[in-house]
């Protein structure tokens, strides 16, 4: 691994990962959260000359990461355009891997201009895209107290949802709410000292998950995999928060977000996966020790039928 990229990320159960797409020397794969290249470059240490490897990114950050090789194909896109660009590139039902790893990169928490963290001060973006897009600004600003109060429920899991957006609605009458500063400065009645890490955690990820619509084009790249991937294909994602990690949950084992299974006459389940890996996987012990990012990651592998 090399210098530059364990500045922008180191990547998590890399060897699971690997293992988990089962890899092919001609195979068509696809890393639809390319991010500090990391997966990627493992990914093409596997292909042989008539492999291929597509890696799809928003961020205008994750370019400089591109390796020099002609099986690689970079997408500056959102992985909700999955089926889109497969479909430019000739490979839907052809890819015999697809590889998403959720979590925010160690760059973006640690560039303070970014404002994905609650460590620095700074703008507050959170945009995974900073070339369109409403910031978290946008929302603490201009969203209702009802829909803020939503965002903070739905994504924070914050039990005081309605109160915190009300502070919210009061304040920005007397200052605008722009800067990581200002916010943490607005939330501190609520900031208990021996639980302020993990509120401020579930705020910030409340906000970054509404910026970034990440619940929204989850379910999109999920779904659209089916269409992508071919019989055998295996599809393999990493979770880093219960709300993500319950849709990939319940879309692998049932093929639906909601979880519901479905029979066919004779009673047998209706789903268009086989997971691999009944038992979601974690990292070791020693990896969490080497990287303490990795410690809330989930791997699920399945199989399209």
């Amino acid at each position: 691994m090399g210098k530059e990229e364990e500045v922008y990320h180191v990547p998590v159960m890399l060897n699971e990962c690997i293992e988990g797409l089962a890899i092919i020397s001609n195979g068509v794969y696809i890393d639809v959260t390319f991010g500090g290249g990391g997966h990627s470059r493992e990914i093409l240490t596997h292909l042989g000359n008539s492999g291929r490897l597509y890696g799809f990114d928003q961020d205008a950050d994750a370019e400089q990461n591109i390796p020099k090789d002609n099986r690689f194909t970079f997408i500056r896109s959102n992985f909700r355009y999955l089926y889109n660009f497969a479909r430019y590139h000739g490979i839907v039902e052809e890819a015999n891997g697809l590889l998403a790893d959720l979590g925010v990169s160690s760059h973006h928490f640690d560039d303070k201009d970014r404002g994905f963290s609650f460590r620095f001060d700074g703008a507050l973006d959170m945009r995974m895209n900073t070339r369109s897009g409403k910031t978290a600004a946008d929302v603490v600003n201009n969203y209702s107290e009802e829909a803020l109060a939503d965002v903070f429920y739905l994504y924070g899991e914050l039990k005081m949802a309605r109160r915190l957006a009300s502070l919210f609605v009061r304040e920005r009458v007397n200052r605008p709410i722009d800067t990581i500063e200002t916010l943490l400065d607005v939330i501190k009645p609520f900031t208990a000292k021996d639980k302020e890490k993990k509120f401020l955690a579930q705020v910030f990820q409340a906000l970054r998950i509404e910026v970034n619509d990440e619940m929204r084009a989850l379910k999109d790249m999920l779904s659209q995999s089916l269409q992508v991937l071919k019989p055998g294909g295996r599809l393999v994602v990493m979770t880093y928060h219960s709300l993500e990690d319950r849709l990939v949950k319940n879309f692998l084992k049932t093929g639906n977000f909601e979880g519901k299974s479905e029979q066919d006459f004779f009673g047998n389940r209706q789903t268009p996966f086989r997971m691999i890996n009944n038992k979601v996987i974690v990292p070791s012990a020693e990896e969490v020790e080497r990287n303490p990012r990795s410690r809330s990651a989930k791997l699920r592998i399945a199989e399209k039928i």
